[in-house]
């Protein structure tokens, strides 16, 4: 337990999560929704957190998103409900599937295929219970469901309304918005997503195929949305909880929002090869950025002028983006913060966060893991 240290006195590479501007992201949000009318379904996949979800929920511990059944377990574990599992369905998860409907008052799954749905309707549950499912569409995202044109999706639809089934919403998640440059970019995603959902809504209305949610998400979308979104009934973005550099790079948001860093300390300098050696590897940053920001790996915390060129397990080389590298600007020992490209694939990297105020621990969480 840190608690009470300052986040420069722990031992690296530390992952650290500043409360303050979590808690302001937090609300951001949870306002801009509330605002426009629309439900805020949090999804928990950046921070896998009890704490993180209960900041996401106002402490409902009601109506959130996993991507894995860990998180879910985890998750119903720790007191929470109304869970989706917004995943394709695995075929090998049925059975966990079944065990948590039968045990949550609300647990939804998502399929994309007629044989997923055919595995659920040779499962029936306890109780009299009906499965909560929900159609998983494609609306140019090109990752999971089927298209939204697609009769496919239609007949999907239809299946999915009879028998020990029930339609409990349509989930379309915009991360063609990643691929996005600036809020009008953003926006015109968001537009075009919400649009596509919404027509095939009315197409389910003409076949007499009840379906009470229409759902999208992504951050960049749900940061910067679009009047016709208030015409959805959930929303299910994630990342901004903690928010990155590759959601500020996007638009998403600016750089005082990003609320993580990755603590790491100088072990090594190399004149002769103008480098600092820390002790932050891939194991505590990712790979994710593929080292293609013009800081690298990373942005260096204060110091623009450094690029973090290379990792390996347990290293990170830096130097300086131009010109020589000043060592005794950086002893040995000394503390340097890392702001990652992408916070989920960071978060994943660490057991533990140290979440602080004004630079003081205040609380360690402790994510889950696995699948």
């Amino acid at each position: 337990m840190q608690a009470g240290r300052r986040v420069e006195d722990l031992p690296t590479p530390a992952f650290t999560v500043d409360l303050d501007v979590v808690k302001a992201n937090v609300q951001e949000m949870t306002e801009r929704f509330r605002a426009l009318g629309v439900n805020l379904r949090p999804h928990m996949k950046t921070h896998k957190s009890l704490e993180g979800g209960d900041l996401m929920t106002g402490g409902t511990r009601r109506r959130i998103v996993v991507s894995t059944l860990a998180e879910a377990r985890f998750f119903a574990d720790g007191g929470f409900d109304d869970i989706l599992y917004a995943y394709p369905l695995p075929f090998d998860k049925v059975e966990e599937c079944a065990a948590l409907t039968e045990r949550l008052e609300s647990f939804h799954v998502l399929v994309d295929s007629p044989q997923a749905l055919a595995l659920l309707k040779r499962r029936p549950l306890r109780g009299g219970k009906r499965w909560k499912v929900w159609l998983k569409i494609d609306c140019e995202n090109e990752r999971a469901g089927l298209r939204h044109t697609d009769p496919a999706a239609l007949e999907l639809a239809q299946a999915i309304a009879t028998g020990p089934t029930e339609l409990a919403g349509v989930y379309a998640h915009c991360g063609n918005s990643y691929h996005c440059q600036g809020v009008p970019e953003i926006q015109t995603v968001a537009q075009a997503t919400t649009k596509r959902v919404l027509q095939f809504m009315e197409k389910l209305g003409e076949e007499g195929v009840p379906c009470p949610v229409a759902s999208i998400g992504s951050t960049p979308s749900c940061s910067h949305p679009v009047p016709k979104m208030a015409e959805l009934q959930e929303v299910h973005p994630g990342n901004y909880i903690f928010y990155d550099l590759q959601q500020m790079m996007i638009g998403s948001c600016q750089l005082k929002d990003i609320a993580v860093r990755v603590l790491t300390r100088v072990i090594g300098h190399y004149p002769h090869r103008n480098q600092l050696l820390v002790d932050c590897g891939w194991t505590g940053l990712s790979l994710h950025s593929l080292g293609q920001l013009p800081t690298g790996y990373a942005l260096v915390e204060g110091h623009p002028d450094l690029k973090l060129v290379g990792m390996t397990q347990e290293h990170g080389r830096i130097e300086p983006v131009t010109g020589k590298l000043d060592f005794a600007q950086f002893p040995l020992g000394s503390l340097l913060a890392l702001i990652p490209y992408h916070a989920c694939a960071t978060a994943a990297m660490h057991p533990t966060y140290h979440v602080h105020v004004k630079g003081q621990v205040v609380a360690t969480w402790k994510p889950v893991r696995g699948w």
